[in-house]
Formats: C-alpha cells, structure tokens, sequence
C-alpha cells in the first residue's frame, strides 16, 4: 500500500530512500491505499478505534504535500479523545470517504516529505515533518495535508523517527513549565512527581542543562534504585518515593539537600495525595503547576497554604499554549530535535510497534489495538513504525 515508483531496478522503499529531488522527479508516480485508525463515536478506546482503507489523491495540489508516515506514538491525551473525555475534540467529518463521519486518530508523529506540489517552497522530497496543527490524524500510513499546517525537518541525519515522532508533547511541555511560571536562575530548586514518565524525564534533562536543581517524586516500586540510577543519569539531583515525599520526618533530609534555600515550582501530574505532598514543599509564593492527572485524584490542597503561604495553583495545557503561538511550538520543537542530535538530550524509552505493507487490513488494526491496550495497561509508551 503506497506511494509507487517507476524507476527501473528500484524498489518502492529503495525509491523513497532516493535523494529528496530523485523521489520527487518521477515521472509516474501516485499514492494508491492509506491505511488509517479512525473511530466514529466516542466510548472504550479498543472498541472505538479500526481500521480503514482509503484513496488518497495522486498529485498534491499547489500549496499540498503527501506524506508517508514513519512514526506515531500514542499518548494519554489520544486516548481520553477517543474516549470523549478530553476537553477539545476533533470535528468528525467524512473526508476520508468513509459512510459515516468519523475521524483520523492520533496528534504526534513524524512523515516524510515524498512530493511536494508546485507552489510549496518550506520543504522538498525527502525532508521530515511534523505536524503543525491539532488533530492531524498521525496515525495513518499516507496523508496529503497543507504545507503550512507542517513543521518540516531538513536536517535528520543524526534523528531516529521514533525520536522526532515523540518531540511535540512532552518534552515541549516540560520546556514551557520551566520557564513560563518562574523566573529560575541557575542553582535554583524545583520538585517534580511522576519523575519518570516522559515529561518527567525531560524536565529533569532541561534542568539539568540550565543549571537548575530537582528533587524527582516516583511511586515506591522494587526496582526503585535501578530507577533512581536511571534518573540520576539524567541530571535528577535527588529521587524520592511518594512515601518520603509524604513523610514529615524527611523534610529534614530535603531541607539538607537545599540548605534550605527555597523551592519555587512544583510539576504535578499525578494529583491527590502526590500533588499534596509536592505543594507542602514550596516555600512562600511558590507554584504548583498541574499537567496531567495519572491517579485521577482530585488536586486537594490545605487552606493554608493559599492563605499564609501565598501559593499559587495553575494547569498547563500545551494545547492551549500551542494555538496562541504556533511559529513559537514549531521553533521550540526544533530546538529540541537539535538537542537530540548533538546528544544533549534524551527521549524515554518506548516499544515500538511496526505497521508493514505486508498486512493485512485486518493485521494491521490488530497490530494498533495490542499496542493502544498495552499503553492502556500502563506498559510503558508505545509506538507505532510504518516500515
């Protein structure tokens, strides 16, 4: 299912593996099947979500390109869409020739430029590029979509896709709570749960680049010291458990490792009694800043706190920040990606999951479904390769 190549002695991946203005200069060339996961109706994600094949046009138009995905992972806010819960939804709509509106699932990923039409001049055959706007639709195999709706990547050499697939959520989010609610100097604390999860990780690896200091809250677990030397590998200055964190008694240890100087923010993506324990440690005027709610617990707080520490709760939505500002999203993606190629910078690790032209419709929504169940069953985070 693909993009089909007319070159003598050259296969269709050997054809796309051309340089960029080799791929784009064939004389017959056209898109044929995509494969997409798409759902109609909002309920249990692995019930929702299938398969569906659909033509795609031959040529992008004027200002169009057409895509070939690399990689998509899938990530909590995917979920709670399908699952109606998430607070923007995607308009449901029958583009894709399908008999009923539905919608392409999946917001993260990368694809590769293969042809561009006449008018594009932001990327060319053979460039990278992910997407710029909400509710892309990652999880499919072909797409053509606007040239302006992307943020091309022309230099790769030193990416995985799997790497540029997983820049736009999390490492992007824990860039902007570092900076858009406290004025952090280098030698500066702040404490985090959820350590490592994948925001986690890379707000450990952004501090540890500006200097800054960080206590890492993860649940107690019997493979915690392995977990701490990973952390601590990072940059983590300390890693606790939530039973610590929670224990009056180890604020005099905390309070050794800061000299009590005073913690400023606190990232919380877990709630209840995580997000609890994380506030107690802010000093006067301090930030807790709320971006996830893996307990799904409500955020309780003492009167206290707001009353004599002056403490300031906030929630952060990358979403939001994103559609005010989108040439600031796609610049901070790109930064990181160069971070990641110099190897300053680290995203977590994954189970990839790979989609072939060899499958069949059916194995192919096989394929998405263990893969959206394993995530579902908190396995760690999965990807999804068209190879």
């Amino acid at each position: 299912m693909g993009y089909i190549g007319y070159r003598i002695g050259l296969s269709t991946k050997a054809a796309l593996r051309q340089t960029g203005r080799q791929v784009g200069s064939l004389s017959r060339s056209y898109a044929t099947t995509s494969r997409a996961i798409i759902y109609s109706q909002y309920g249990e994600p692995v019930d929702m979500v299938r398969p569906y094949e659909h033509q795609i046009e031959s040529e992008p138009k004027d200002n169009q390109v057409l895509l070939r995905l690399l990689a998509a992972p899938i990530n909590p806010a995917d979920i709670n869409q399908i699952q109606g819960v998430y607070p923007r939804r995607p308009a449901f709509t029958t583009k894709l020739g399908t008999s009923e509106p539905t919608v392409a699932a999946g917001n993260e990923g990368v694809f590769e430029v293969v042809k561009t039409g006449s008018k594009v001049t932001n990327c060319k055959p053979g460039d990278w590029a992910l997407p710029g706007v909400s509710d892309f639709g990652t999880w499919r195999t072909w797409a053509i979509a606007e040239s302006a709706d992307l943020n091309p990547i022309t230099e790769h050499s030193n990416l995985t896709p799997v790497q540029a697939a997983m820049v736009s959520v999390n490492p992007t989010t824990a860039f902007q709570m570092l900076r858009e609610f406290v004025d952090l100097k280098p030698g500066d604390w702040f404490i985090q749960n959820g350590a490592n999860s994948a925001v986690g990780r890379a707000a450990i690896q952004i501090g540890r680049m500006r200097g800054l200091r960080s206590i890492n809250v993860v649940r107690d677990r019997p493979d915690f010291d392995a977990m701490k030397e990973e952390l601590t590998s990072l940059g983590a200055d300390h890693v606790i458990t939530e039973e610590q964190a929670a224990s009056r008694e180890f604020q005099s240890t905390i309070d050794s490792w800061t000299q009590k100087a005073p913690i400023q923010l606190a990232l919380n993506c877990v709630g209840g009694k995580s997000a609890t324990s994380i506030s107690r440690k802010l000093a006067f005027g301090g930030h807790l800043v709320t971006y996830g709610a893996m307990s799904k617990k409500p955020l309780t707080m003492g009167n206290g706190q707001f009353i004599f520490q002056n403490i300031h709760a906030h929630g952060y939505w990358l979403s939001e920040w994103a559609r005010q500002h989108p040439e600031d999203k796609k610049k901070l993606e790109r930064d990181i990606l160069k971070l990641i190629s110099e190897g300053k910078f680290k995203t977590g690790p994954v189970t990839t999951n790979k989609w072939t032209d060899g499958q069949t419709e059916e194995e192919f929504g096989e394929t998405f479904k263990k893969a959206m169940q394993a995530s579902l069953d908190g396995s760690g985070k999965q990807v999804m390769v068209y190879e």
